[in-house]
């Protein structure tokens, strides 16, 4: 009898804590998802009194055999691939350099983090300003043929334009999860090896970044998640233009949906962004865990 009532009163506490946030959770997340699910078999559009019939894979294949969803997709992989190498390789830099000692170093995690603090929108607008006025008017100044146009007008430079936002957008922010892994090392293993005549690359290739795996897991996996959904800086920057050469993913799947009015195409188009967005981030994270080592 005791241990029931003990229970019952750990329940009541469980209860009581969670489940205002697990019921946030199924009505934000859960419910979204499964009715997100049902739209791509059929013709509703969500609001009521709008046509409901059930169209079976129908969307499904719609998705397939577009064209610019696949031109979508082969943009976005190509982005991921270089915003995920930049971002980090940048960040993991930065975090060197500000946990090395040098003057001014706390400055410079402020620096370099500022820019993760301005909206996706705001951003994308200022670096519009730049690459249409500031570095067009550099380089009619100084006679530079790379900036005598703005970069946005060309098909081939504008996909650049994403990828330069993007890396300094985010790379202060990985910098601060490299850090916390910088300063997790335990410092007798790095005065082992200093003993030991390990110089600072050695140190470098064999104890720090083995030891940082768990901050390379969370970094990689943010820059994904965040890389493959990116709608923002896309749709005030350039508006997926010119010619659709810029139109990531998510801009592709929201325009189908809500521009187009392919309510069903576009919710399965959705999904398939998801389905795909998991597998790879579910891979990730399962390689990287086995790569990781204790100090």
């Amino acid at each position: 009898m005791y241990n029931e009532k003990k229970l019952l009163d750990k329940l009541k506490v469980v209860f009581s804590f969670a489940f205002i946030p697990l019921f946030a959770f199924v009505v934000v997340i859960i419910l979204p998802l499964i009715l997100g699910v049902a739209m791509t078999f059929t013709t509703w559009t969500g609001f009521s009194g709008s046509l409901f019939e059930f169209k079976g894979l129908e969307n499904y294949l719609t998705a397939f055999t577009d064209q610019g969803f696949w031109d979508s997709i082969k943009i976005t992989v190509f982005y991921v691939l270089l915003t995920l190498v930049l971002t980090n390789v940048i960040a993991f830099g930065l975090a060197l350099l500000v946990t090395s000692g040098i003057k001014g170093q706390n400055f410079f995690r402020m620096g370099f983090f500022t820019p993760n603090l301005i909206g996706g929108i705001i951003l994308g607008f200022i670096w519009q300003f730049i690459f249409s006025r500031v570095l067009v008017s550099l380089g009619e100044a100084m006679d530079l043929a790379i900036f005598s146009a703005s970069w946005l007008a060309d098909p081939d430079k504008a996909f650049w334009t994403l990828v330069i936002v993007t890396v300094w957008q985010n790379s202060g922010y990985m910098m601060l999860i490299y850090i916390a892994g910088l300063m997790g090392i335990n410092k007798s293993v790095l005065e082992a090896a200093d003993l030991d005549g390990a110089n600072a690359w050695q140190q470098m290739l064999k104890i720090k970044i083995p030891l940082m795996i768990p901050a390379f897991t969370i970094s990689l996996f943010l820059t994904l998640q965040r890389s493959f959904l990116i709608y923002d800086v896309n749709l005030s920057l350039t508006s997926g233009g010119p010619f659709n050469s810029t139109e990531l993913i998510a801009m592709h799947v929201y325009n189908d949906a809500f521009l187009y009015q392919n309510f069903g195409s576009g919710q399965a188009k959705a999904f398939i962004l998801f389905i795909i967005v998991a597998t790879i981030a579910i891979t990730q994270v399962k390689i990287m865990k086995k790569m990781e080592v204790e100090s």
